[in-house]
């Protein structure tokens, strides 16, 4: 299977990414496992985190075959090559640099880049997005969503992120988000495993409520 693939799997199976900023490789592993256990399927590792590459590399062992793992903050193509070399195959970025989406599909990763307007996102499609990140969501709206998903290609997923909880995240469905990334309600610096377990599972169930409401 492609990585792209494999991703569709994961995506289908929960939209969500766990993006931990901040997290230390010695503690990535048991977070990565309570995340697992709540049911996530799709974890990032901001660039701007402590050693960030060998937090990736060790998720991307512990979770093999259980999770999708890759790198957030990611601002040149030179750092898609060190991701994919510590073993992530997701390239997520805050703004749509056409050079490291390009890089990004042309080594079989998958590209989710950060957009804010429908150049931006028509743009990222084009150079290879495979999905595309909504940032900063408290910037934007549901009714923003909406009207770019009256332009935008049907089957391109946008995922607001950026101040989603788990009781926000109903109107962005209704808008036409196709999942979520999820940073300080989730994991926050510091966050036992025990805190990001409970966080995961509230996420997960505010998830199967809001979409079979």
């Amino acid at each position: 299977m492609t990585a792209l693939s494999d991703f569709d799997q994961a995506f289908a199976c929960c939209p969500l990414v766990a993006i931990l900023r901040g997290v230390r490789p010695d503690e990535v592993e048991g977070i990565a496992d309570a995340l697992i256990d709540a049911g996530f399927t799709l974890i990032e590792v901001p660039m701007n985190s402590p050693e960030p590459l060998e937090s990736v590399a060790r998720l991307a062992r512990r979770c093999d075959g259980r999770a999708i793992v890759g790198a957030g903050t990611v601002l040149r193509p030179d750092d898609v090559a060190a991701v994919q070399a510590a073993g992530g195959t997701m390239i997520i970025s805050p703004n749509a640099n056409l050079d490291v989406i390009r890089a990004s599909a042309a080594a079989g990763l998958v590209s989710l880049p950060g957009i804010a307007t429908p150049s931006e996102a028509f743009a990222a499609l084009g150079a290879g997005a495979s999905a595309l990140k909504l940032f900063p969501a408290e910037a934007a709206s549901p009714s923003v969503l909406k009207a770019m998903r009256a332009v935008l290609p049907r089957d391109a997923r946008v995922l607001p992120v950026g101040g989603i909880s788990p009781d926000t995240m109903q109107p962005w469905l209704k808008a036409g988000a196709a999942g979520f990334g999820l940073g300080s309600a989730l994991y926050a610096a510091g966050y036992t495993v025990e805190q990001v377990g409970t966080n995961a599972r509230a996420f997960v169930a505010a998830l199967a409520a809001a979409r079979g409401a």
